[in-house]
């Protein structure tokens, strides 16, 4: 087996940049559903604890709304109970009724369907009357107002499809099981950041006879006679394999590394007219003093949801206003950051690149704004108090991820671009190509990719080249 990445070190969007003595993981920070990692490296004989640490973090979020008060957001029923009861007392049994639901859609969505093949339509039509009786033809948003009146908690308990690329607005009430799943598994920080997770990957691949080889742009995935043969690089190489593994993001699969021509079921066309995820900008900065009043996880909201979500994901317009992801690893890792200071991940949803907007323009301008959000709400000082700083566009994750659209997370998660409706981990029409990843079926998330490796491992076990 050959893992052939683009960059010059491992993780893609999980890499690590190292800057000025900070640590600063570039992408995915929320660990959940830790089995899944754990049974990885079972299927290898192996046991993560003797590569990885997994540490809960308590609360899960805490989720600054605008005028200042904050939800404490945990996997405690009864804390999140009182939560609910302080900010709304007629709102405790919607909410009740509401985590009873989330409870069935992850049994059936998650542990039932998240490893499933969904390799024809019979497939989808089997699952279709539970996931009507579960509301899933429903947005969450829309699941979420039906037992919940509260407009703050409405948006408390309806925000999690962004975490996967989604719109609380639009995407299928399936993707309520979240909450539960979090409630069930916790939320979890890898010792050392999410680059330690990506090391001991990269261990036990190596631990397995794989080897990972860097700077191998795919250029092209070569097929012959209807079947994937191979793939060839942008320095010229041919790499020929019996079965290829796409990891890329499956819309860039289709429409960059395939012939029109042999790619049918998702030609070029379909690619472009399908609904993308939104777009990110991260902002990764270290600061010479601690903010020890900020939490590992928060979510700073704007004065808006609804129509932030609009301008992001149907009007394609780059917001004055935002809701911000803060990221703060040196809160349970002083590690991270030099002595007495603290690293920061802040994540602002935009509109991926189908908008008119110039990142190379705006960027710097775009930054700033969220730095004065940052200083007028947490970060007291900050604009003294930066030592180092890096951003990443929806520009950058097209050029240096190969995202399609610079989208976050590939496909936009909605009913009709989910299971059977989403590319397929085997290939509808080019044999021995399969997919893994966001943009193929489960979808985004951690515990969605490794789950889109467990169908793998059902339809293509012997998987031999990854590209």
């Amino acid at each position: 087996m050959t893992v052939l990445e683009k960059l010059d070190a491992p993780g893609g969007r999980a890499y690590v940049f190292r800057q000025d003595g900070f640590t600063f993981d570039g992408g995915p920070t929320i660990i959940t559903a830790p089995f899944l990692f754990e049974e990885l490296w079972a299927l290898c004989g192996k046991r993560m604890a003797d590569y990885v640490t997994l540490d809960p973090v308590d609360p899960f979020y805490r989720i600054r709304f605008n005028d200042g008060e904050v939800f404490a957001y945990s996997g405690d029923p009864d804390a999140m109970r009182a939560e609910v009861e302080r900010f709304s007392p007629t709102d405790v049994s919607g909410y009740e009724r509401f985590m009873q639901l989330s409870q069935e859609l992850c049994g059936k969505g998650f542990e039932e369907l998240g490893d499933a093949s969904f390799s024809n339509f019979g497939d989808m039509l089997r699952v279709a009357p539970d996931l009507l009786r579960l509301q899933g033809q429903r947005s969450v948003y829309g699941v979420v107002s039906k037992y919940i009146r509260d407009p703050r908690l409405r948006v408390v308990f309806s925000f999690h499809p962004l975490l996967i690329g989604g719109n609380p607005l639009s995407a299928s009430a399936v993707y309520g099981l979240i909450p539960h799943l979090e409630r069930r598994w916790g939320v979890h920080f890898a010792r050392g950041g999410t680059g330690a997770l990506v090391r001991g990957l990269v261990e036990l691949i190596r631990g397995q006879g794989g080897a990972i080889r860097y700077h191998a742009d795919v250029e092209e995935i070569l097929v012959h006679k209807g079947g994937a043969a191979g793939v060839r690089l942008t320095n010229g190489d041919n790499i020929y394999a019996d079965i290829v593994v796409s990891n890329a993001d499956a819309a860039t699969t289709y429409h960059e590394l395939l012939p029109d021509a042999v790619s049918r079921k998702w030609s070029k066309r379909k690619v472009e007219k399908a609904r993308h995820s939104m777009g990110l900008f991260v902002w990764y900065f270290g600061t010479k003093q601690r903010y020890e009043n900020v939490g590992h996880h928060t979510i700073v909201l704007g004065p808006r949801y609804e129509e932030l979500l609009k301008d992001i994901f149907s009007r394609k317009r780059l917001a004055d206003d935002s809701s911000l992801y803060l990221h703060r690893p040196t809160n349970s890792d002083t590690s991270l950051a030099p002595e007495g200071c603290d690293a920061f991940y802040v994540l602002s949803p935009t509109p991926n690149l189908s908008a008119d907007v110039d990142w190379r323009r705006h960027a710097e301008s775009y930054r700033r704004t969220i730095e004065k959000r940052l200083n007028d709400t947490l970060l007291p000082g900050l604009g003294n108090e930066i030592v180092t700083s890096r951003i990443m566009t929806p520009l950058d994750f097209k050029t240096r991820l190969r995202a399609y659209q610079g989208s976050g997370f590939s496909l936009e998660p909605t009913l009709l671009q989910s299971a059977w409706f989403r590319p397929h981990n085997q290939s509808e029409n080019i044999k021995n190509l399969f997919l893994v990843g966001a943009g193929t079926h489960p979808g985004a998330g951690v515990p969605g990719v490794l789950s889109s490796a467990r169908v793998l491992d059902k339809v293509a076990p012997d998987a031999r080249c990854f590209a």
